[in-house]
């Protein structure tokens, strides 16, 4: 019971519905459940979110779904104060939330630069900014901002995504190092190319993208949800309590390559 009394927020959660592809957040509140956390999953798409909260609260753990936008203020200000209003605190948030773009440069639109920084950057920036106050009443806490392997390296497509998963790999570095005094540990895990919910829509778009994923990453095979969420778990447990700026990368070699 790695995280036993602990209360955990997870944005973009919805995609945790046993029997299908999981999404990180989705197999994350799963993780968190199992090890003793009281998870309130949050998402836009309330269906699947309602109906991961539901099987995870029949298997015996506590958990419980909000419909949240993290490109809105409000919306943060609500989640936090639901979450603080049922469970008393908040212990560890995961700013998970995030879309996908594939757009060259030369085909990128404003729209579409401003979609990714705002669901990626804006929302992991509105996040950290609300919990923290919370978290450093209540003496610490940890927070796991996802990233992307993206975040680090280029490649020929997806411009606006490399841009808004960068910025929150340095965002998070950033307030880590302005926070460890407040015992608020701040982290990005950067995963590689994994099955999800959004790798698999890309796939049944272009049929050849998984043979040039899996030709790129040395293990020969793409990652899974339930690999990424275990380093989620690791970085939100007292296992990581020496480590915050840091970033987590599970990508099976890729970027060692």
């Amino acid at each position: 019971m790695r995280l036993e009394g602990k209360v955990a927020l997870i944005t973009g959660a919805a995609m945790g519905i046993n029997g299908q592809t999981m999404g990180f957040g989705g197999a994350a509140s799963w993780m968190f459940a199992r090890e003793g956390a009281k998870v309130v999953l949050t998402d836009i798409l309330t269906g699947p979110g309602e109906t991961t909260a539901f099987q995870i609260r029949e298997s015996g753990a506590d958990a419980a779904f909000l419909h949240h936008d993290v490109t809105n203020e409000d919306s943060w200000d609500k989640a936090v104060r639901k979450t603080i209003a049922t469970y008393g605190k908040i212990d560890i948030l995961v700013n998970n939330a995030g879309t996908a773009s594939v757009s060259k440069l030369d085909e990128l639109t404003v729209e579409a630069w401003d979609e990714q920084m705002g669901v990626h950057a804006k929302g992991t920036f509105l996040g950290t900014k609300r919990i923290i106050p919370e978290m450093r009443m209540s003496g610490g806490g940890s927070i796991i901002n996802v990233s992307s392997i993206y975040g680090i390296v280029g490649s020929y497509t997806s411009t606006a995504y490399h841009a808004a998963k960068s910025a929150i790999r340095v965002f998070t570095k950033s307030v880590a190092v302005q926070h460890a005094a407040d015992g608020i540990r701040i982290n990005s895990i950067h995963p590689g190319f994994a099955i999800t919910p959004m790798t698999e829509q890309s796939m049944k778009a272009r049929p050849d993208s998984l043979s040039t994923q899996i030709a790129t990453v040395p293990m020969n095979r793409l990652g899974t949800a339930e690999e990424i969420a275990s380093g989620i778990l690791f970085l939100a447990s007292e296992e990581s309590s020496y480590i915050t700026g840091a970033e987590l990368v599970i990508d099976g070699g890729m970027t060692a390559a």
